[in-house]
């Protein structure tokens, strides 16, 4: 039986030489398919990593330009603000002025305003007991043999000012209607010497 038992121990030693040469490949290429999916793997990260920097920055950018755009926007609505400002506080001061230069401004307004030399000066209360005969004097003799300026019983609530009618048809001379006509033409000018 020795014989046999050398035999088999022979074809056992055989069939695990052969089973470790076997276990040997196959660990060698399941080495080399990982070795290649993880280069695959590594590689599709760079990519991925590339791609979400690349995407953060993009994002970035239009955040900062989106910023920039609402911080420029929100300049903008502040000096439109403050350039308002100096035209409400513009109609205030004019509706305050000296009571001689109030009733020159006012009656130089009514002699632009009146239609043929004629017509009725529609002041706040205020205004129309303190200074309304006195402008359409004044505004009369400017206009000379034509002036028929007179104040009227009505008084409409503006801040300063008047509005000279004539029948159906109204010159609106508020001191915040004026100051508001000459937005347009004296608003880069104020914004200027605001923000130079």
């Amino acid at each position: 039986m020795k014989g046999i038992d050398k035999i088999v121990s022979r074809l056992e030693s055989d069939a695990q030489a052969e089973i470790d040469a076997l276990n040997a490949e196959t660990k060698r290429q399941c080495d080399e398919i990982l070795a290649g999916y993880r280069e695959k793997a590594d590689a599709a990260y760079e990519q991925r990593l590339r791609e979400g920097k690349a995407g953060a920055a993009q994002r970035a950018e239009r955040m900062a330009s989106a910023a920039d755009l609402e911080a420029k926007k929100l300049l903008l609505a502040f000096k439109q603000e403050m350039v308002g400002d100096v035209f409400t506080r513009a109609a205030a001061k004019l509706a305050k002025l000296p009571k001689k230069e109030y009733i020159a401004f006012l009656s130089a307004q009514a002699v632009k305003a009146a239609i043929n030399g004629q017509g009725e000066l529609v002041f706040n209360k205020k205004d129309a007991a303190e200074v309304g005969a006195e402008v359409a004097k004044a505004a009369n003799a400017q206009l000379g043999s034509n002036g028929k300026l007179t104040v009227s019983k009505e008084t409409r609530d503006i801040p300063g000012g008047m509005i000279v009618k004539n029948g159906d048809i109204e010159a609106n001379c508020s001191v915040d209607v004026l100051v508001h006509l000459r937005r347009n033409d004296l608003s880069s000018q104020v914004a200027e010497i605001l923000f130079a």
